[in-house]
């Protein structure tokens, strides 16, 4: 059997050693080689050819994002982030995410040898997915700094789109997204019209991060993105997204929808899990609802999102060629849940022209 090669990148010799072990212990892979700093992990790289790299966001001489970045233009390969669980942590992994990272892991501040014990299996798994996901060559546009607050990107909202009228009270999208699908999720919101209807959205991550994922979707869309919040109204022209660590879902209270937000064991693995949003959106909004599964490991929402068809929704996976991991979508094929492949770039506006469409029908028979 060929191991997974791996180099670790870390500044921390405590660090290295443990995730070189954790990484050893494993029967299909193994680390072929530990830097302290991205100008040592370079020349590694270059002799070694490893099939994947743990990569620290803040290190000495060159920090991880830059490192990142060049790597991503020059020799685009698998990269999983460990980062700290803090709130510049959080905004310079998602920095990193954008750049082309596969995954992270996020390490506690104190504690650490304790905490990267905990995280073993999280780590071996997400150095397992990106051994197989699918790197792109980096085309990076002008960006802000990592630091940059993402709610200075717009101080207005941009307008535009036709308007999609008393559809956005009656509809709403249900996202499910996993590994490589903080940017497919980003790619489908920033089409999305102002006035457009209710998106709901369970994206894999874990507590601390996606409060700080939200601000930066809300600073590029025109619709309002936020983290959801027990029992608040679903409205049109937001997206609510699962907070880390809990799970979503909707319910009916009276004519209006509201977010429930509950902790829970995980369900496929997962809190938040795409089965749970997914399984409510099928009892509570029927043919009303519109499912979109993107990018991820596993199979978590697949069976959930055949109830939303079966209930009258209609649902569109993502292709298996813009996938960063094509393993949810096509689990969702495979089940038999899915109306409509799409590659990524086409997944918003196919869903503005279904749901005008749907306008279109509704008027015809009046």
């Amino acid at each position: 059997m060929t191991k997974i090669r791996v180099i670790v990148v870390d500044d921390s010799a405590l660090v290295r050693s443990m995730l070189s072990e954790i990484i050893n212990r494993q029967s299909d892979m193994e680390c072929i080689g530990a830097a302290s700093d991205p100008f040592v992990a370079r020349e590694m790289i270059r002799n070694l050819n490893p099939d994947v790299i743990t990569l620290d966001v803040e290190m000495p001489r060159m920090d991880g994002i830059d490192f990142l970045s060049k790597l991503m233009r020059l020799r685009p390969m698998p990269v999983v982030m460990v980062s700290t669980l803090t709130e510049r942590g959080a905004d310079v992994t998602l920095k990193a995410l954008e750049l082309g990272a596969i995954d992270f892991v996020a390490k506690p501040k104190i504690g650490v040898a304790d905490g990267l014990r905990q995280l073993a299996d999280d780590i071996t798994d997400k150095v397992r997915i990106a051994s197989k996901a699918r790197i792109s060559r980096l085309h990076v546009p002008a960006t802000p700094a990592a630091n940059t607050q993402p709610a200075a990107l717009t101080a207005i909202k941009p307008t535009g789109g036709s308007p999609m009228g008393r559809l956005s009270t009656e509809k709403i999208v249900f996202i499910g997204a996993s590994t490589g699908g903080t940017e497919a999720t980003k790619e489908v919101l920033t089409t999305l019209p102002a006035d457009f209807p209710a998106v709901v959205i369970t994206q894999h991550m874990p507590p601390g991060f996606t409060k700080n994922y939200a601000a930066r979707l809300d600073g590029l869309c025109k619709i309002s993105v936020k983290e959801a919040q027990d029992g608040e109204r679903i409205l049109p022209g937001h997206a609510y997204i699962a907070p880390g660590g809990l799970h979503l879902s909707v319910e009916r209270s009276g004519a209006n929808y509201i977010a429930r937000v509950q902790d829970g064991d995980p369900v496929n693995r997962h809190k938040p899990s795409v089965d749970v949003l997914f399984k409510s959106a099928a009892r509570v909004v029927g043919p009303n609802a519109i499912g979109i599964m993107l990018t991820g490991m596993g199979a978590d929402g697949a069976r959930a999102m055949r109830e939303m068809r079966d209930a009258g929704a209609y649902c569109v996976a993502q292709d298996e060629a813009s996938c960063v991991v094509f393993g949810m979508p096509r689990e969702a094929i495979a089940a038999g849940a899915v109306n409509e492949v799409l590659p990524l770039m086409k997944i918003g506006n196919h869903i503005i022209d279904h749901l005008r469409s749907t306008v279109g029908q509704a008027l015809s028979r009046v």
